[in-house]
């Protein structure tokens, strides 16, 4: 297994009183599988997601990559947030170039990488444009063109779109799938919209709060390009509401 959660506990104090944010989580995850962890805010699927990527140690238990013990972040892999974090002094090129700055590439190996995912991204007429003059969603793709630009071996992207009208979020969910496949990255994505988790993934984590718990893993049984509107969707986006309000023991893989 190529990422193995076992028996993770997270906690922190809070005023002098522990609070328990990940409860005995165990999750196994495979190379390039897209992974949503659904759930509501403050449920703990961020702290889980941070832990994996090694921003957060967890308090006992353990979170494997490849076999070894995550315990800091790790340069092979790359975190998108939802607030983009672009520099505004840069261009879309020099944005999307910076990662490549600190693993000493070329530079003009750097710019050829840079512009094959500016394109990726469908920026290709706005690659010297600066961020202030891109709207929210063409931010967003930028972010998304640096992080694929260093050829990561993981992405973590924790509620990327939180911040967007539906229509563009919708648009970058189409982007984001498509881009998943081509490039066939392993993706940790964060996320507390069930139909969001349902066009993207390939398994959905549901997450319940109070303690940060699983309560099951669904496999989505769609593939290739996802309608919205079809009968397979619609069903599977049924089964995850109707999961949110039954009692099932958590840790237990559901399949559609």
């Amino acid at each position: 297994m190529y990422i193995e959660v076992k028996d993770a506990v997270k906690t922190f104090k809070q005023g002098g009183t522990e609070f328990t944010a990940l409860d005995h989580v165990s999750l196994d995850i495979e190379k390039g599988e897209f992974i949503c962890l659904l759930g509501p805010s403050g449920c703990g699927k961020s702290t889980l997601l941070n832990a994996i990527a090694g921003f957060e140690p967890v308090t006992s238990g353990s979170i494997k990559i490849d076999g070894e013990e995550v315990k800091k972040p790790s340069i092979k892999n790359v975190t998108i947030f939802q607030n983009y974090g672009l520099l505004p002094w840069r261009t879309v090129q020099k944005n999307v170039e910076l990662g490549l700055e600190s693993l000493k590439i070329p530079k003009e190996e750097r710019a050829k990488i840079a512009e094959k995912y500016i394109d990726l991204v469908g920026l290709s007429n706005f690659k010297n444009s600066h961020p202030k003059q891109l709207s929210g969603g063409m931010q967003q793709r930028v972010s998304i063109a640096r992080a694929l630009a260093v050829d990561p071996d993981i992405i973590f992207m924790d509620e990327p779109l939180g911040a967007l009208d539906a229509i563009t979020r919708m648009k970058l969910q189409d982007d984001i799938l498509s881009i998943s496949r081509q490039e066939n990255k392993t993706i940790i994505f964060v996320t507390h919209d069930i139909e969001e988790a349902v066009f993207l993934a390939d398994r959905i984590v549901v997450v319940t709060p109070n303690p940060g718990k699983i309560k099951c893993v669904v496999k989505v049984p769609l593939h290739g390009y996802r309608d919205r509107t079809s009968g397979d969707f619609l069903a599977v986006r049924s089964r995850i509401f109707e999961i949110f309000n039954m009692k099932h023991d958590e840790n237990i893989e559901y399949y559609i």
